[in-house]
């Protein structure tokens, strides 16, 4: 979206708020030849009650036949077009458990992963072992870790997930991912891409030979990757470029991070989907704008649990109902990307889409679900990033341009 086309249309006098309701990898596919996806698939009579009276669509997060990661499916639903504007996952990491980072500091998303004898990852997750125990590794490497001229530090995100921060001077972060994003194979190296990046590339790399090293007798975890090296872009803010007092709620720190990315308060994270709710209407007063995260959707997505990914669609469907108590003036229901469980991770396939408010021209389509989309007024394959402006103006906060 261009911000110098929307910004001068924003009507300030309006107090109308907007929630985005976010269910992570919520697009899926049928697992049989005829079958339903997974959200066709959930017994969801709110939803289907709600769309009956809304706008209905598909979006797609980056451009046609791009598969997208978290961060830029999340910035294009904030508005950003995650073309022009792209950042690695590290930073998103970083802000997300309120790590200090500075402007020069080079960020990256961890794996605790399991290798065999030979090196070869045979579970890039390690079992998806518990914070508790990435937290006691981190504090290992923290320990044990020794790379002259810079500092190093690692820190728990959640489960096996963690953050690297490499601080130092003349980092720069164009460094190839040493996640290779399948079993089978050994962790790639951490090549530079650029001249530029040669420095911190070999920094990188000791970082990941020195851990293998002091994480080899563990179990599972016995080995780290990493990718979305990254530093702190200079981006226009969210709450400026929509004039809009934005809050992020979600239980996962990266969605907290990209959040806080565009300038969105993010209070601590929640424990469950009802605390979320439970959040949405301790501020309801308190702002404009209400970004709300779910994301086991799309972790049973990437594990290929078609039944329990329908059940957690469900439990999203049974809170609905106090969302709408709050009388939002504009409900959005979306997800960031399609995680089908036939392909156990993310696709490209377009996002359903449910854009509720008292000024949209609804569809009169019944049901909530691919298919049902398809039909709908948004269109099958609108960008993302076009959901913002569109929430802007059915929530009366745009003025006409020109006379």
């Amino acid at each position: 979206m261009d911000f110098d086309i929307i910004t001068p249309l924003l009507n300030n006098q309006s107090d109308e708020k907007i929630v985005l309701l976010v269910m992570d990898g919520l697009g899926g596919l049928p697992m049989n030849k005829g079958g339903l996806t997974e959200l066709e698939a959930a017994s969801t009579p709110n939803m289907d009650a709600l769309a009956k009276e809304s706008a209905l669509g598909l979006h797609q997060g980056i451009r046609t036949g791009i598969t997208p990661g978290s961060g830029p499916a999340h910035l294009s639903l904030f508005g950003y077009d995650p073309i022009k504007y792209q950042v690695g996952r590290g930073v998103l990491s970083a802000l997300g458990i309120d790590f200090d980072l500075q402007k020069q500091d080079l960020a990256a998303r961890g794996n605790m992963c399991t290798v065999d004898a030979e090196g070869r990852v045979i579970d890039r997750r390690a079992g998806r072992v518990g914070s508790e125990v990435t937290e006691r590794l981190c504090a290992l490497l923290n320990e044990k870790v020794n790379i002259p001229g810079v500092q190093i530090f690692t820190q728990v995100v959640k489960e096996y997930r963690f953050l690297l921060v490499v601080r130092g001077e003349g980092l720069k972060p164009n460094i190839e991912e040493t996640d290779p994003q399948v079993v089978g194979e050994k962790p790639l190296v951490a090549r530079a891409l650029d001249k530029e990046s040669e420095k911190a590339a070999e920094i990188v790399q000791e970082f990941v030979r020195q851990a293998g090293e002091i994480l080899k007798d563990e179990s599972p975890a016995n080995m780290v990757m990493l990718r979305g090296f990254a530093q702190l872009p200079d981006w226009p803010m969210f709450p400026d470029a929509f004039g809009l007092k934005s809050i992020a709620i979600a239980m996962y720190p990266m969605y907290r991070g990209v959040a806080k990315l565009v300038g969105m308060d993010s209070p601590p994270a929640a424990a469950s989907y009802e605390e979320e709710i439970d959040m949405l209407e301790k501020y309801w007063n308190d702002y404009d704008f209400f970004f709300v995260h779910i994301k086991k959707t799309d972790s049973y997505g990437e594990d290929g649990n078609f039944e329990n990914k329908v059940k957690e669609i469900e439990k999203v469907d049974a809170l609905l109902p106090r969302i709408l108590a709050l009388d939002p003036s504009v409900l959005i229901i979306t997800g960031d990307h399609s995680t089908p469980c036939l392909m156990k991770r993310h696709s490209w396939h377009p996002v359903p889409t449910l854009l509720y408010s008292k000024r949209c021209r609804p569809d009169g389509i019944e049901q909530f679900g691919e298919r049902a989309c398809l039909r709908g007024g948004l269109g099958g394959r609108f960008p993302a990033y076009e959901l913002m402006p569109l929430a802007l103006a059915n929530a009366g906060r745009l003025e006409k341009l020109g006379a």
